[in-house]
């Protein structure tokens, strides 16, 4: 914003620190600044009081009586001059915020070694805004569009910092609409100290509206131009909008290809009034061929590593080609065990005889080619072969290929369409198929298990807004997903459905670093009936059924241990009785989840920082509920939902915070049906609502993992 109250902010600010004193270091005493507080404040927070003085407080290790003869903690020395300034800054920071009569008086309390400081602050009534007058827009059909949710308000207390904010949101707003040299003045401004009010006056200087004009690219060696000129969100002719020379910064750095890329009025040659405004393109171009490797650890994964390699501009037409690989539970799965389940260090896996039974991996090749049709456009095409598994529930391999089509709204949330063809096979537990599709003979679970096309058309939509990927403390993140398969699309008779999945997360920060956050997610699957030897069931295929309990979910449970579960043992160890009865010892009864097809999950979550490492490290607390069941099928439990609450720790690292949680489950095992195994793969009903034991042999769950559950 132009004119007065910027400069006469600026002024006033240097007049109050230019003329004092400014060599801190020779002022500075012996004592440490062991307390720093403020009192009286109601308007202000103390942590934003904090950093508008130069006065700092001491690290908790060097003032903390219990431990500061560690020497460990930042030592803060208390200098005398700058803390006499310190009181003119907080003075001078309340009359800019409005409390033009803001008296600040100060305790100090010396001993030998520290100092303890207080500011005692007496904030009196703010001088509000009684009128806000903005003249200039009688002109535009728009203007009270353009007025309205102002930073600052009639009502509120003076506060300069966003009345020349306000300039600016109106400013930018103009900017948006064509108008590349609005500006905005402070035309007057009535100040009653007294009656504490104030009376503004703002004019807008619209300028000549204008339209896009030529467009000069630079710094392009081996990009094409006409490639950096498909990227741009105008062109020539249109409207001039300086939120397109935003998108279009964004649609350039995408690519991958630039390092540097700037979009801007071409000052050079731009002459206001004219009606056109050209515009200049400068980017500077990043390497062209990257490779990467990686190796890590994961409790369920065991040992995993990747190799890949990616050329951009690939054929010098801006598309991207990219070859990976990946292989996961090594140490493990066939052919690279080597007997880690038997070791602390992959011992969970030794209970997955299913997903943990071979090496995962992945193999894949993708070109992807931004501004396809359009700069909001990105289109991928890849073709892959893998083998993924879910924890103690399938492996399934697959070969195939996909294309999707990626678009940005206007309102930058991304919309993926993508179709996704494969042919391969899953390996569950038998058990599975039998309990809720009724496929308990052998050949009935071949045929279930035999390698099939699936053919899959989604669509995904993911509105993030939250102010940090890895660790959000404020925002929001919204997704949707639809996933449909059909023997229109290409799958076979038996991989038909359509799944529906909602996540949403919210994070609202509380006072002193405090985040309050919470998340509920929803799912349901549809599908048809299908036709086997023992009837028609509707069959969902077990990698596309919805599974609870881990560490990103209902917490109390283990990775996929939450729902419906059914039991197996060989039938070579069951003791039958007389009358039918059947004894089974507990050690020889597997456990196996069979998924569902409906789930509902919500968390919520307090996280506060902790009384040491504050900056690194915090404390939680949080409450889980959740439940997975099978909708539609009377032989099936009802809806059940568990609620598990727990605390965790968390410690920031470069890959997000490492995640500590303890849950507590006061529920049994579930209950489910047992089956006796044959020899010959059939399966045999032994007893309904079997449970191993009757209650838990460990209350609590613990899960260790980086990033946030949500």
């Amino acid at each position: 914003m132009g004119g007065l109250l910027r400069l006469a902010i600026v002024a006033l600010t240097l007049s109050a620190t230019v003329a004092l004193p400014t060599n801190i270091q020779a002022q500075e005493s012996g004592l440490i600044v062991s307390a720093l507080d403020f009192k009286g404040n109601h308007a202000l927070d103390a942590t934003v009081l904090a950093a508008a003085i130069a006065t700092t407080n001491s690290g908790w290790f060097a003032r903390s009586k219990l431990v500061r003869w560690l020497g460990l903690g930042a030592k803060r020395r208390f200098a005398e001059q700058e803390f006499r300034r310190d009181v003119a800054r907080l003075r001078l920071f309340y009359q800019i915020n409005g409390y033009l009569d803001v008296k600040v008086d100060t305790t100090v309390v010396r001993t030998d070694r520290d100092v303890y400081i207080t500011f005692r602050i007496t904030e009196g009534e703010p001088a509000r805004v009684t009128r806000l007058d903005v003249s200039g827009l009688d002109s535009l059909p728009e203007g009270e569009k353009i007025l309205q949710d102002l930073p600052l308000k009639v009502g509120a207390p003076f506060n300069r910092t966003l009345l020349a904010t306000t300039g600016d949101t109106i400013a930018d707003r103009l900017h948006d609409r064509g108008f590349p040299t609005a500006a905005v003045f402070l035309k007057g401004r009535q100040v009653n100290r007294e009656a504490r009010t104030a009376e503004l006056d703002l004019q807008v200087s619209l300028g000549a509206p204008a339209v896009i004009g030529s467009v000069r690219v630079g710094g392009t060696n081996r990009v094409d131009t006409s490639f950096v000129r498909s990227l741009l969100a105008t062109a020539p002719g249109r409207m001039y909008r300086a939120q397109d020379l935003f998108q279009s910064q964004r649609n350039l750095y995408r690519t991958e290809l630039f390092r540097f890329a700037s979009v801007t009025i071409d000052t050079s040659i731009f002459r206001p009034g004219s009606g056109t405004v050209p515009l200049v393109v400068q980017v500077t171009e990043g390497p062209f061929h990257r490779a990467r490797g990686s190796v890590g650890y994961g409790s369920s994964d065991c040992f995993r590593g990747g190799l890949g390699w990616t050329a951009r501009n690939f054929a010098g037409s801006g598309w991207v080609l990219d070859v990976g690989g990946q292989v996961s539970k090594v140490g493990a799965g066939k052919p690279f065990d080597f007997g880690a389940e038997r070791s602390w260090l992959c011992s969970q896996l030794k209970q997955d005889s299913i997903g943990s039974s071979h090496a995962n991996y992945n193999l894949t090749t993708s070109m992807r080619r931004p501004a396809f049709l359009s700069p909001d456009n990105t289109i991928a095409l890849s073709l892959f072969a893998e083998r993924a598994s879910e924890f103690k529930v399938y492996l399934r391999e697959d070969i195939g290929g996909s294309v999707s089509l990626t678009r940005e709204t206007q309102s930058r949330t991304p919309l993926t369409f993508t179709y996704r063809l494969a042919y391969g096979s899953t390996t569950a537990n038998s058990v599975i198929f039998c309990a809720f599709f009724n496929a308990c003979t052998s050949s009935d679970i071949d045929n279930l298990k035999r390698k099939r096309l699936l053919a899959t058309l989604g669509a995904t939509a993911i509105r993030q807004r939250s102010n940090n990927l890895l660790d959000p403390s404020r925002g929001s993140v919204l997704s949707a997903e639809v996933t449909h398969s059909s023997r229109f699309i290409g799958s076979s008779q038996l991989s038909q459905f359509t799944r529906l999945v909602g996540d949403a997360a919210w994070y609202r920060p509380l006072s002193g670093n405090i985040v309050f956050s919470w998340h509920v997610r929803a799912g349901v699957i549809f599908a048809p009936q299908v036709s086997i030897t023992q009837g028609a069931a509707n069959f969902v295929p077990p990698e596309q059924r919805f599974y609870g309990g881990g560490p990103n979910d209902v917490r109390g449970y283990d990775r996929n241990e939450l729902g419906p579960v059914v039991y197996v043992v060989p039938d070579s160890l069951v003791v039958r009785g007389t009358g039918g009865t059947v004894t089974v010892a507990d050690k020889d009864v597997r456990v196996a989840a069979t998924g569902g097809n409906t789930t509902v999950v919500g968390n919520v979550e307090l996280r506060v920082p902790s009384p040491i490492f504050g900056n690194r490290m915090r404390l939680a607390a949080f409450v889980d509920a959740g439940g997975v069941w099978e909708r539609g099928d009377p032989g099936s439990s009802a809806a059940v939902i568990r609620v598990t609450p727990g605390i965790g720790i968390r410690l920031g690292t470069a890959l997000g915070p490492a995640r500590l949680d303890v849950a507590y489950n006061p529920y049994p095992l579930e209950r489910g049906t047992l089956y006796g195994s044959h020899s010959n793969g059939d399966l045999v009903v032994l007893r309904e609502g079997y449970r191993i034991g009757e209650g838990r042999a460990h209350r609590y769950t613990f899960h260790f993992t980086i990033g946030q559950a949500f």
